[in-house]
């Protein structure tokens, strides 16, 4: 990059702080932030060592990069990837991965640094979390999906034979580096998907972002401005909920907008992104809540309409039929369902919505109730 360039992207840079006491950091936001990012991560850790985690994808895609400009501000690396995909994130993969770093010789003051997607950065913040008791890890997601969710807030984890995440912890991340350019490597399948996590914030509280996201959504993935503008956004809003409720104790959970639907449905396609990758379910999801809270008598048709029309309009899915290969039965997707970390005492808790930018966090929901409104959407009523 040149000076001319480097000096660009600094002016660019869309700065994002989570002011959580002692475990704060900031998100670094804009196109080009990479090798910049450098500079940053040498002045966090001064004489630090890095190992690079990411996927066999991205191996030669973006990590020389990196590695290059961190060479240049001093920090030695070391590379480890993993097999992409959902299934990576499990037992095995995550044994092989604290191996691999402790093999690496990577010390409690070194600097472990997730470079891929949201499985990438799951995995290695998890690893990063029980690591000698702890090292500091930084986010640097390359996917859509990454950058405006799982990179930002602390939760790491694996999934079990019986749900998603439920093995894992909470570890902040010392920095996260959202480089925008990345994303123009990404399929239009990839990119879509990522976006159903943009528009969620503004179906949880901020209508104006969702009219935005009406008016923007080919912008956003055309690149520019747009793009960092709703990468920013949504950056803001999971840093103000995450400061307000760190561990999911309160209205963190607003942030499982569609995602008691969405787990259900992965576990279901047994995590196989042939068939549904996590943003797609997560479309479906909020579909369907909206809907479900259209019959419960909570939300207005036309709004509930307005969400399924906009999915529809990017590309996305927005019903069980849209799964392929079918989303099982209602009394499966219910049964999948009773293992999401929100069930509490056996009763099921879902993020429902009074209308656009109204969802609310909405505990013991029958789960007969929920069984009939599967029925009748499987039914295609």
């Amino acid at each position: 990059m040149t000076k001319q360039a480097a000096d660009a992207a600094r002016a660019e840079r869309i700065l994002v702080p989570v002011p959580l006491g002692e475990r704060a950091y900031d998100i670094l936001i804009g196109r080009h932030q990479l090798c910049e990012a450098a500079g940053v991560i040498a002045e966090l850790a001064p004489g630090a060592r890095a190992a690079i985690v990411t996927d066999d994808n991205l191996a030669e895609l973006h990590a020389p990069a990196l590695e290059s400009c961190l060479h240049q501000a001093g920090i030695a690396t070391t590379r480890l990837t993993i097999r992409p995909g959902e299934a990576s994130k499990s037992y095995a993969c995550f044994v092989e991965l604290c191996d691999g770093l402790l093999a690496a010789k990577i010390e409690r003051n070194d600097l472990v640094i997730a470079l891929g997607g949201g499985v990438v950065g799951d995995l290695s913040g998890f690893a990063a979390s029980v690591l000698r008791r702890g090292v500091r890890f930084i986010q640097i997601p390359t996917s859509l999906l990454a950058q405006v969710d799982s990179s930002v807030g602390g939760k790491t984890g694996i999934n079990s034979g019986h749900g998603k995440n439920l093995i894992g912890a909470f570890h902040q991340p010392a920095l996260v580096i959202c480089d925008t350019a990345l994303l123009d490597t990404l399929s239009e399948r990839e990119f879509k998907a990522g976006y159903a996590e943009v528009v969620k914030y503004g179906l949880i509280d901020d209508a104006s972002f969702f009219d935005w996201c009406e008016a923007n959504w080919r912008r956003i993935i055309a690149g520019g401005p747009e793009r960092d503008h709703a990468v920013a956004t949504a950056c803001r809003a999971k840093a103000a909920i995450v400061v307000r409720d760190e561990r999911e104790d309160g209205d963190r959970a607003l942030l499982n907008l569609g995602h008691t639907f969405a787990h259900a449905l992965e576990r279901l396609t047994a995590y196989d992104s042939k068939r549904l990758v996590h943003g797609e379910a997560v479309a479906i999801g909020l579909a369907l809540a909206f809907r479900f809270s259209q019959r419960l008598g909570l939300c207005p048709g036309q709004d509930a309409g307005r969400v399924a029309a906009h999915l529809s309009a990017v590309g996305l899915p927005s019903r069980l039929q849209d799964v392929p290969g079918g989303a099982g039965s209602a009394a499966e997707i219910v049964e999948a369902m009773t293992q999401d970390k929100k069930v509490k005492r056996g009763a099921l808790t879902f993020i429902l919505a009074h209308g656009i930018g109204k969802s609310f966090i909405a505990p013991g929901v029958p789960a007969d109730e929920v069984r009939s409104f599967i029925e009748s959407e499987l039914a295609g009523a």
